[in-house]
């Protein structure tokens, strides 16, 4: 497999057992807001601890054409259509190894939303959610009604740059190279999923946001505040079950 002979970029090993699907990433739109760490301290259940740069922590949404899901027992046949995904999210660690931890998973595909929020113990919500594109321009909407709220991202964005690889050590490194995922369950226990791709190529973007509530649900308010932003044009995944790694 030529993406495991591809791992010397990693921060630790690719784990010795089989990874079980394959993702592939397209179309990716990354913002990211610095934010005080009580902001967000909250919103991460313990034993996580945030993960800080110079001393924020951040808060970050991906968007992206997730472009086919596949089984490792069946390496050609998907287990669904393509389909848009939108996350909310901040970095974590535990026990000193970096991670994600999602605060929120918005999608339109049922099959995975079932799949994910039960076998990951992710936050996945059933949002109607669409991308397209003319030339170089994305157009990207998100629609969730939940609980008497309206919740809604809808931004336009386009690459402006070439494509660089970022080097160890900077902020945007730091924001994208991350190799593992952490969850937790209705009782709290800790889960850690790890991930394997290819450095993630990026570019600088330029966007447009027509609305924005994800945060909402969350008290955060980052109207004052600008973003960072990139755009990749995808990398392929493998993902590894999950396992848990704290017991309440």
């Amino acid at each position: 497999m030529h993406l495991l002979n591809n791992a010397a970029h990693r921060p630790w090993p690719v784990p010795s057992n089989n990874w079980i699907m394959r993702q592939k990433w397209r179309n990716s739109l990354f913002m990211h807001w610095p934010v005080k760490p009580e902001l967000v301290r909250n919103l991460i259940p313990s034993p996580l601890r945030l993960d800080t740069f110079q001393g924020y922590a951040w808060l970050g949404y991906i968007a992206f054409l997730m472009d086919g899901i596949y089984p490792r027992a069946l390496p050609k046949l998907p287990l669904t259509r393509s389909f848009p995904e939108i996350n909310v999210r901040t970095y974590v660690q535990y026990d000193g190894k970096p991670g994600i931890f999602f605060l929120s998973i918005d999608v339109k595909n049922w099959a995975s939303l079932k799949i994910a929020r039960h076998w990951y113990r992710l936050p996945y919500h059933a949002s109607n959610v669409s991308i397209e594109h003319k030339g170089t321009t994305f157009s990207f909407q998100s629609i969730r009604n939940e609980n008497n709220r309206h919740i809604s991202f809808k931004a336009l964005y386009k690459p402006i740059s070439d494509v660089f690889s970022p080097e160890e050590g900077t902020l945007d490194h730091w924001l994208t190279e991350r190799y593992c995922l952490y969850s937790r369950d209705k009782t709290s226990n800790i889960y850690c999923g790890e991930i394997h791709h290819l450095p993630w190529p990026l570019q600088k973007a330029e966007f447009e946001v027509q609305s924005n509530s994800l945060l909402s649900p969350f008290n955060i308010n980052l109207r004052n505040t600008n973003p960072i932003a990139h755009y990749s044009g995808g990398v392929d995944a493998l993902i590894w079950n999950i396992r848990k790694v704290h017991s309440r």
